[in-house]
């Protein structure tokens, strides 16, 4: 199971949101770049980057998603406001698709099959219903159904988060995980929640027939100091 720690962009800093309420904002650092190298003399080998500013249309961060891509010697994995391939093009690793999946499912399909294995497919959901918009906006539609619809396209993997645990560090959703791996043969990303190295080790003994969770997304807890990027890395390795 792959690690990713994770970076949330807003303004140009390091931030963290309580259960993806953006009045509920925590900051810690206004060197992005930094954060990222640290990780990687951690011997990370992933950096999750999401753009809050570019995922409610109201600003980008572009410019340090470019940054942390050429200079922090990680690969990088990057959503909030993509829309098509031009950060692959920029040095970015993969690119996460979100609200234009949900609302424009075409021009997604048609960039994953531009980007073979390139474009991941983020679905945020509280109690099932994924939201778009920086989270703020109700879908209507299903976790599942939005997977099907995806299912047979050469992405990278879905990456899931229940937003309802993001930030809290109280545990991931681990049942949610398994039902997952039981409906889909797609490679599943898990986001939201790991307060603790317990946690973590939830999610790599989640097997499913022989299948395993492709990765863990983690923001909070390593900002917090519940635990090391080098301790995190001997649960997944």
């Amino acid at each position: 199971m792959e690690l990713y720690p994770a970076i949330d962009l807003r303004r140009g800093r390091c931030v963290r949101l309580y259960q993806g309420d953006f009045d509920q904002e925590t900051v810690y650092g206004d060197d992005p770049v930094a954060v990222a190298k640290s990780f990687a003399a951690a011997g990370a080998r992933w950096v999750h980057v999401v753009d809050l500013d570019a995922s409610r249309r109201d600003g980008s961060n572009r410019d340090l998603v470019e940054r942390v891509a050429r200079e922090s010697g990680l690969s990088v994995q990057t959503g909030g406001g993509v829309r098509d391939g031009s950060l692959l093009d920029a040095g970015v690793q993969r690119v996460v698709l979100g609200s234009v999946a949900v609302e424009e499912p075409e021009l997604a399909l048609a960039l994953a099959a531009r980007h073979p294995a390139r474009v991941a497919i983020g679905l945020d959901h509280r109690d099932g219903e994924v939201r778009t918009r920086g989270w703020e906006e109700a879908s209507g539609r299903r976790l599942l159904d939005l997977i099907a619809q995806f299912e047979t396209a050469d992405i990278a993997a879905f990456i899931v988060t229940d937003i309802s645990r993001d930030g809290v560090l109280e545990g991931p959703d681990v049942a949610g995980y398994i039902e997952l791996l039981s409906a889909t043969s797609a490679p599943i990303i898990a986001s939201g929640g790991v307060g603790t190295l317990d946690h973590l080790r939830q999610l790599a003994a989640v097997d499913v027939d022989g299948r395993r969770l492709d990765g863990a997304i983690v923001g909070k807890a390593i900002y917090e100091g519940a635990f090391t990027v080098e301790e995190a890395l001997r649960i997944v390795s």
